[in-house]
């Protein structure tokens, strides 16, 4: 079972047969730790992997190179016909996946599209995915892990948050037996992505989905990327540009050093912080040649040494975890029930400033704040659980409202001109289920539907999802086309006196669509092929 978040990912797995969770700590350049880097370094010509996770970002300088570094970056390698650029590495390729604008995702090489790097690094190592994913993103993963060559079965998903639920259940057992019928609130925050969602403890072993999971993009690694911001306002926006440019490698191990020496250790307390001088000769020796102009003059002064101070570490750290109490605030307040416990779970949630500030804000309002041991690896785990019993998830709340297409006579009372078609027709929705009603595992929605032309012998059941509770034709904006079930419809002499009973069945993770005549007792059924772009 793997974790995904869009800066690291983790495994956990266990045997059937003796059902003992294992996490992986062990990682090409790092041991001891739950994750690593989700990033691949190809040759030059995009041909095959040379370095993937920890090793393929963070690249430690060697002082002894610092004069060749002026002449040719860490970029260009040479061969016998002279130098050759050597790509720069390929990361938070999974952000592709996510529901972000096109602006605002990572752009990947021309060469490597978004699903052969999820398929290349998947080779690499051998699924949860984030609340925030939709059934298009599953299906691309589920692609991606059988080119991979991982799997012969079928792949069953979890989400994140729920797994991360599952987790804690097991974990707070105690906690759990003496809180049947109560609420709690797992928040997974982990580099790029928080997840949040609300259960009940239906009884012992088993939760119900309260609320719609949510997210949003404000975990740990935004801390990073202020301080990034910060070393930038210290060196000059040219000199961190070139920097990202031209030696990618040792920006990503002066961010490493900033985890490691400052960012994790950080409380909050100004009486715990010792102000840390940042030694550029030291940790990042290639910057001395892009520093320029009056950057250069304060940084020479100052022998190549950034002070960071407890006020300036404090300003990285606030507006991420504004967004995080947002979140959590939100969630708290949908529907006035009562939360009993909120479980803080992912990387970040081991900040020791957050927590603090977590518990500060809401310890009012909640009896019990906790975060389990070893938070980084609770999806993974809780993910290999779920894997083992898939009967501990009892209901789930729907993100989306699913429906059919009808066709209809259209109506010049009623029915805009606008969307009349050429045969005099209309398309409309016809709601099955709608987002945000709470649905058991296997609960089937159905309806009865006849032929809309008389002499029809097939008819065709185009199934259509959207985020609004309420829609009235297929082609409003944010209606999605999820699949189509095509069934015989023979005797055709009997005009609209054709019955088929339609229904949906949400499983464990997957929509089933089954059809049946109900004159000729015949049935259909399919799991969708999703409609998707190669954007």
């Amino acid at each position: 079972m793997t974790s995904e978040d869009d800066i690291r990912v983790g495994f956990a797995y266990a045997n059937v047969s003796n059902p003992e969770i294992c996490t992986n700590d062990c990682w090409p350049g790092k041991y001891g730790e739950y994750k690593t880097s989700t990033a691949l370094q190809y040759d030059t010509f995009y041909r095959k992997v040379e370095a993937w996770g920890y090793p393929a970002l963070a690249k430690r300088p060697n002082r002894s190179n610092e004069i060749v570094a002026a002449s040719r970056s860490s970029d260009v390698s040479f061969n016998n016909s002279g130098p050759m650029t050597v790509p720069k590495p390929v990361e938070l390729f999974k952000l592709h996946l996510g529901d972000l604008g096109k602006g605002e995702k990572p752009i990947l090489p021309k060469e490597i599209s978004y699903k052969r790097a999820i398929t290349d690094y998947l080779k690499e190592m051998v699924l949860t995915v984030p609340a925030e994913f939709n059934n298009q993103a599953k299906a691309i993963m589920r692609q991606c892990v059988t080119d991979a060559g991982l799997i012969t079965k079928k792949l069953e998903f979890t989400t994140e948050p729920e797994a991360a639920a599952i987790y804690c259940m097991k974990f707070f057992k105690e906690q759990f037996t003496n809180s049947v019928g109560s609420l709690f609130l797992t928040v997974d925050i982990g580099g790029g992505t928080v997840d949040l969602t609300k259960r009940k403890m239906r009884d012992k072993h088993t939760l119900d989905e309260i609320t719609e999971s949510t997210g949003g993009f404000c975990g740990g690694s935004y801390v990073d990327k202020e301080f990034i911001k910060f070393i930038e306002g210290k060196i000059g926006e040219n000199a961190m540009k070139q920097l990202k440019q031209n030696n990618y490698g040792q920006l990503q191990y002066l961010v490493q050093e900033f985890c490691k020496r400052i960012k994790l250790p950080f409380t909050g307390n100004p009486d715990d912080f010792k102000e840390y001088e940042l030694d550029i000769e030291e940790v990042c020796p290639v910057l001395k040649q892009y520093v320029h102009g009056v950057e250069r003059t304060i940084l020479e002064y100052d022998e190549w040494i950034i002070a960071i101070s407890f006020d300036s570490v404090k300003a990285m750290f606030d507006p991420v975890i504004e967004k995080i109490v947002k979140l959590i605030d939100d969630q708290i307040s949908k529907d006035g029930e009562l939360i009993s416990s909120i479980f803080l779970v992912g990387g970040f949630s081991e900040s020791a400033y957050l927590q603090t500030i977590i518990k500060e804000e809401f310890s009012s309002r909640v009896l019990n704040i906790s975060v389990p041991v070893q938070p980084i690896a609770a999806v993974v785990r809780g993910g290999v659980d779920y894997g083992l019993n898939f009967s501990v998830i009892r209901s789930r709340v729907l993100k989306y409202t699913y429906g059919v297409l009808v066709n209809q006579v259209f109506s010049y009372l009623t029915d805009p001109i606008d969307r009349k078609k050429a045969d005099g027709r209309i398309y409309k929705f016809f709601r099955m289920a709608t987002k945000g009603s709470q649905v058991n595992v296997n609960e089937e929605f159905s309806n009865f539907f006849k032929p809309s032309v008389e002499r029809d012998t097939s008819l065709k059941f185009s199934v259509y999802i959207t985020t609004a509770q309420n829609a009235t034709y297929v082609d409003e904006p944010g209606m999605q086309l999820l699949g189509a079930l095509t069934i015989d419809l023979p005797d055709p002499e009997l005009g609209f006196d054709r019955l088929v009973r339609f229904s949906l069945t949400f499983g464990q993770m997957e929509i089933r669509a089954d059809a049946k005549n109900v004159k000729t007792g015949r049935s259909y059924a399919t799991t969708f092929e999703l409609n998707f772009s190669d954007d």
